[in-house]
């Protein structure tokens, strides 16, 4: 069986990281930074970056609305989340508060309970986001006191901290069963 062809939107950001992950994971992977670049994949990243920068480079692009038309499972990060959220591309049935733990200074790791795992996942937050309200049918899989911090809708996993930081994979696992099970 062929490997799975993962996108990662390559403008700005985290997309190394992402990429060296998925890779890790036995995904073929494609920088993308082109529309046409999205053809063929089997599910797409946005990583962590500067959200405005990443909406203003979408633009310029085209890949804005290239992603809006992509039907294939996306993995959204920090300012990933942002994007496609109910005020950026309105692909995700979320409203993200930018910055909501604070300035750079304020960054921090935590521990999440995640459901159906006896572990907790590792969690690294950098200016990050969080889930201020969530549409009907979103699920919310983790929260910090209390603010949602990781959802899924659909084909949509979205987590406001940076899981390509740290060495556990599971949420990376998570996406590509997402991925292989829409491509069987």
């Amino acid at each position: 069986m062929q490997p799975l062809r993962i996108g990662v939107l390559a403008v700005q950001g985290n997309f190394r990281e992402h990429a060296a992950v998925l890779r890790r994971l036995g995904a073929e992977v494609v920088e993308v930074r082109l529309p046409e670049q999205l053809d063929g994949l089997d599910g797409l990243v946005i990583p962590g970056g500067e959200s405005t920068a990443f909406t203003r480079l979408m633009r310029l692009y085209g890949l804005d609305e290239a992603i809006r038309e992509f039907d294939r499972p996306v993995f959204g990060t920090c300012a990933g989340m942002i994007v496609l959220d109910r005020n950026h591309l309105g692909l995700v049935d979320i409203a993200v508060r930018r910055n909501a733990f604070g300035r750079q200074v304020a960054s921090f790791e935590t521990e999440l309970a995640l459901p159906g795992e006896t572990m907790p996942l590792r969690a690294v937050f950098i200016r990050a986001p969080w889930i201020e309200d969530v549409g009907p049918d979103v699920e919310v899989l983790a929260e910090v006191d209390g603010h949602p911090v990781l959802a899924r809708q659909g084909r949509f996993l979205v987590a406001s901290f940076h899981p390509e930081l740290t060495d556990d994979t599971r949420l990376h696992e998570m996406f590509l069963e997402e991925v292989a099970g829409v491509r069987a």
